[in-house]
């Protein structure tokens, strides 16, 4: 059932609970970007610090994502945005799946897999060949999702450059 936020991919991502809903929408240039920017700026401090590319696509994501043919996710869950992901070209037909973010009180629910489940459509629906990531040892969960969709952990050499010291796990998802 779509909502005013985009169409709703199940009628709750926890099971038994018909009365929550989520939904997925498009941010659009010229859309307010404050829940992609606290919701990522909320799980790199807590891990990690907000590196020069960290404050760069967050500050103005209009600018370095979506003007450069990316775009952006965000989940909005009992009608609050909750969760959050782009993908980015780098290279011709592959893309980069960056800045995934769930809101910690929302974390187990299967908002971060619907995100990432979308982002993997669009990316097939926009042409793409592969999908890549950039990602660290030490969030365990996010790395098992991903393999769980299907990446792959690939050497750092056999994909675009990344500008994350942070990153020490790297994957690819072939399309």
């Amino acid at each position: 059932m779509p909502s005013a936020n985009g169409p709703a991919l199940s009628s709750s991502p926890t099971a038994g609970n018909p009365a929550l809903s989520l939904g997925i929408r498009e941010l659009a240039p010229g859309d307010d970007p404050s829940a992609f920017r606290t919701l990522n700026e909320e799980w790199i401090s807590r891990y990690f610090t907000l590196e020069a590319k960290d404050r760069e696509q967050l500050g103005d994501p209009e600018n370095s994502i979506l003007r450069l043919g990316g775009r952006i996710f965000i989940a909005r869950y009992n009608g609050e945005d909750v969760g959050c992901v782009a993908i980015v070209p780098k290279e011709e037909k592959c893309y980069e799946l960056s800045k995934m973010a769930v809101k910690p009180e929302c974390r187990g629910l299967g908002i971060g897999r619907a995100l990432l489940l979308h982002a993997i459509g669009q990316a097939r629906a926009a042409g793409a060949s592969s999908l890549f990531l950039g990602s660290n040892s030490r969030l365990k969960a996010a790395i098992s999702l991903y393999e769980s969709a299907g990446f792959r952990h690939v050497p750092a050499d056999r994909l675009p450059p990344m500008h994350y010291t942070r990153a020490n796990v790297f994957m690819e998802l072939l399309l």
